[in-house]
């Protein structure tokens, strides 16, 4: 089993202050209709197989979705395809709301 690094919404902002990063709301659309975090791309759970080349060329990437579930299995996902710098955010966007933090509207890629 691939292990699966993990950021509180605290060391996610910690890492957005010091390096670009890639933010991948993995939810359905309908679910990102309702906001997400800024900055954010949203590729749903199983869109990402057709992308994984282009996510692999990003560092660090940070996925998330609802609960932190989903996004865990893009992590695997991208760790079993050799990619090391990917992170789950815990909590997921739930987590991200209830440290206060607002959410934003996204554009969904279908």
């Amino acid at each position: 089993m691939y292990g699966i690094k993990e950021l509180d919404v605290l060391q996610l902002h910690g890492m957005m202050q010091e390096a670009a990063v890639a933010l991948i709301d993995v939810r359905t659309p309908a679910e990102v209709a309702r906001g997400g975090i800024a900055g954010a791309k949203n590729i749903p759970l199983h869109l990402i197989p057709m992308v994984e080349q282009d996510l692999a060329k990003q560092a660090p990437v940070v996925f998330y979705c609802q609960t932190g579930a989903r996004s865990a299995q893009a992590c695997v996902f991208m760790a079993s395809r050799g990619c090391e710098n990917v992170f789950n955010l815990r909590g997921g966007i739930m987590a991200w709301l209830r440290e206060g933090q607002s959410a934003a509207a996204l554009d969904a890629i279908n």
